[in-house]
């Protein structure tokens, strides 16, 4: 996390100010809009440094964009500000994403792919705990009835464990022993996933079989399903998360080969969009002699049924 201070919002707005004194239509700019929610505060700054009078939402089309300077805190993914297309933007800080036309937007900094917390806002975990209760009044709840008042605290507790993989790397849990005398298949069949879908963060659940074959090398078995669970918790795709599995045995441990199959219902198709409530989503990944030789490759299906 990265930490915003009151010097950097004032080194900052020094340098909007300086910034726009050459943009094309400075004269005509005679208004300030801050963008909700993040916008109020350098908004604040930035018309008292330029003497500009702020505006709200309903005041924003009764002027011409070339009057209105629209002012947000940074610009992340652009979804935002790509709503004011037209309007000159300032914005403090910017992760490496800029419209097309970039001679209308301003930003005081380039600011890491981290999250950002500015020293307005409330600290750590409560600034997250807002964002959830946001979310509440979005689908129409009340979050402060009894039944609601926990539950944003509750969300980000849960999200330790639910997102826990970011925290782990592979190397980590890669206990491994010598023994030339084990050259036979390894196999750990039946391991529950739980994993999160990407594109619109709704679980999938199922089961995986993991392979390999050792090459004088061998890692406990409950290693196996731990390494399946550091990248399972996390956002993702069916697909990826078996190349994942197969390409760190392969790294860490180098085995003949690896393989791993993985079979799972995801509830954005279950309970949304198609609505298809039976449907098993089955990826695999063959690495080193599961790939090339198809007698291993039927050795090990055949195990997995």
């Amino acid at each position: 996390m990265i930490e915003y201070t009151m010097g950097d919002l004032i080194e900052d707005v020094d340098h909007l100010a300086k910034d726009l004194e050459v943009f094309e239509f400075y004269d005509k700019i005679k208004y300030c809009f801050p963008i909700p929610q993040g916008g109020v505060v350098p908004a604040i700054f930035i018309s008292l440094k330029l003497g500009l009078q702020l505006i709200t939402i309903d005041e924003l089309k009764k002027y011409d964009s070339e009057e209105v300077l629209v002012v947000d805190d940074l610009i992340d993914s652009g979804r935002t500000i790509s709503k004011y297309d037209g309007y000159p933007i300032a914005v403090l800080g910017a992760k490496g994403w800029a419209p097309e036309d970039q001679k209308y937007i301003h930003c005081g900094r380039l600011l890491p792919d981290e999250w950002i917390h500015f020293w307005w806002e409330p600290k750590g975990e409560q600034d997250i705990q807002n964002h959830v209760v946001r979310l509440l009044e979005y689908i129409g709840e009340d979050p402060t009835r009894e039944g609601l008042v926990e539950t944003p605290a509750r969300v980000i507790k849960s999200f330790d464990r639910l997102y826990g993989g970011y925290k782990q790397h592979p190397k980590d849990i890669m206990k491994i022993f010598n023994d030339d005398s084990c050259d036979e298949m390894v196999v750990v069949k039946d391991i529950t996933l739980h994993s999160t879908c990407e594109h619109h963060m709704l679980p999938f659940t199922g089961k995986a079989h993991i392979a390999y074959i050792p090459d004088g090398r061998v890692i406990g078995v409950s290693k196996l399903s731990r390494l399946l669970d550091i990248f399972a918790r996390r956002l993702q795709i069916q697909e990826r998360i078996v190349e994942q599995v197969t390409t760190a045995l392969m790294d860490y441990l180098k085995p003949l080969g690896a393989a791993c199959v993985i079979e799972a219902t995801h509830s954005c198709m279950t309970s949304r969009g198609i609505e298809q409530q039976n449907t098993v989503m089955v990826t695999s990944s063959l690495r080193g002699v599961f790939q090339e030789k198809p007698e291993v490759r039927a050795e090990f299906m055949g195990l997995i049924r």
